[in-house]
């Protein structure tokens, strides 16, 4: 029998998860601001004292049609009445299948297998593995390093951390313990400035010196988010296409954050009009329902890896390829893509533009940007979360700051008058720090 503190109603539930809940990114004995939730639907979460909160985050960029959508919904109540899960080694069921063919046709046009994983920072270990196998079926072992970028962020798990910005990155506490790759400088210039021809100098030079050992260039197109929420120029990205391919380097676009819409394109790299060997999707993939992520890769990478010993791809999630996430992944594709998705996240970036604007006057701001449905308010010393996050719940806004930012990634259906609010806190908050 479990202790009376325990059972329903029998304690706070803010006081009952310090007791023994671990959160993201906080310290695991905490006594910072927490907020308990009743319910989420469509913008809004409901807490437990009754108050209502307007989304701005999108819980973490992957609700981009809001929470408990009719149609995600059935399609899980649906698929769950007939098989909630079966493993994916040696079986095969609709929705899985369903959902490769559905992301092959809208992803580049290179990008012809799919190997479906259960969250983001997996999909980019199984986009690494992938690149270090092909090479080691080419009979070159030696090609096992990555090359990256600062200011980049590709997941939590080792592979994914081994990836990312080793100096201003979430990671640093593990860099001993991690593989050790190559960084670039942070990709530049900025999304709507002129473009620079020396840009990929440093990238470049990593390159010429280091392709013998590298197996891949690893990005997130246009948008670099939790490592900094900084925008850049397409032509970048066709450079490093060319760059990668007169090296032997393969090339992974992380789109964990930037698919489905988010930057304004469908996918980040559609700004350029480029595509890598191996593309990372996941976050808004169902929704936000559940949790799916996918690893795609060109044919060219698949067969070398088929028609060389061992012959398979080593990797193989229980979970991979779970009915209810792919049909709820099916059912969000399904509904953005019938949906006006482009028009709305254009609208979100131009009320952004226009209404986080009086920030740039403020003392406390080094920048103001925006991109599709990104709005990032950059601070010129750290956010202090502690004060600042329940000064946004009294606004009537749900926002998460981190480092120096302050932004908000809201979900796509998002009504005008909602968005304004979000902006007023913005402009409120920081306008008091």
């Amino acid at each position: 029998m479990p202790p009376e503190s325990a059972l329903p109603g029998g304690d706070d539930l803010v006081a009952r998860d310090r007791r023994c809940v671990m959160h993201p990114y906080a310290a695991p004995i905490s006594s910072a601001p927490l907020f308990a939730v009743e319910r989420a639907e469509g913008v809004r979460l409901t807490l437990t004292d009754g108050r209502e909160l307007i989304d701005g985050m999108a819980s973490w960029w992957a609700a981009i049609h809001g929470y408990a959508h009719p149609a995600l919904t059935a399609a899980i109540s649906a698929q769950l009445g007939r098989m909630s899960h079966v493993m994916f080694g040696g079986l095969t069921h609709a929705p899985a299948v369903e959902l490769c063919e559905t992301l092959v046709a809208l992803t580049p046009e290179p990008l012809t297998r799919v190997f479906l994983a259960d969250s983001g920072s997996v999909s980019v270990e199984v986009a690494i593995k992938l690149a270090l196998q092909f090479f080691i079926a080419q009979g070159q072992p030696e090609k096992r390093r990555l090359i990256s970028a600062l200011a980049g962020y590709h997941g939590d798990t080792f592979g994914a951390m081994a990836a990312t910005d080793p100096v201003n990155g979430m990671h640093h506490l593990f860099r001993g313990a991690l593989a050790q790759h190559l960084f670039a400088e942070a990709p530049g210039p900025a999304f709507d400035a002129p473009w620079s021809p020396d840009a990929l100098s440093s990238m470049a030079a990593l390159l010429e010196r280091h392709a013998h050992e590298v197996a891949a260039v690893i990005l997130e197109p246009i948008a670099q988010n939790a490592g900094g929420m900084r925008f850049y120029h397409p032509q970048y990205l066709r450079e490093l296409r060319a760059l990668c391919d007169r090296h032997g380097v393969l090339l992974i676009f992380d789109e964990i954050a930037t698919n489905f819409g988010r930057t304004g394109e469908l996918f980040g790299c559609n700004h350029a009009g480029v595509a890598p060997d191996i593309m990372c999707l996941g976050k808004a993939l169902t929704g936000g329902m559940m949790t799916l992520a996918a690893t795609l890769c060109t044919e060219r990478v698949a067969a070398t890896i088929a028609g060389n010993e061992p012959r398979v791809f080593m990797h193989g999630p229980t979970y991979m390829g779970n009915p209810l996430a792919c049909s709820a992944a099916l059912a969000s594709v399904r509904l953005l893509l019938a949906s006006p998705w482009r028009a709305r996240v254009s609208a979100i970036e131009a009320q952004l533009r226009r209404e986080l604007a009086p920030c740039r006057a403020l003392d406390a701001v080094a920048d103001v940007r925006v991109l599709g449905a990104i709005g990032v308010v950059e601070l010129k010393q750290p956010v202090d979360t502690a004060r600042v996050q329940p000064a946004f719940v009294e606004r009537g806004v749900w926002l998460r700051p981190f480092g120096k930012l302050v932004y908000t990634m809201p979900p796509y259906i998002i009504e005008p008058a909602d968005l304004s609010r979000i902006s007023e806190a913005i402009v409120g908050v920081v306008s008091g720090i």
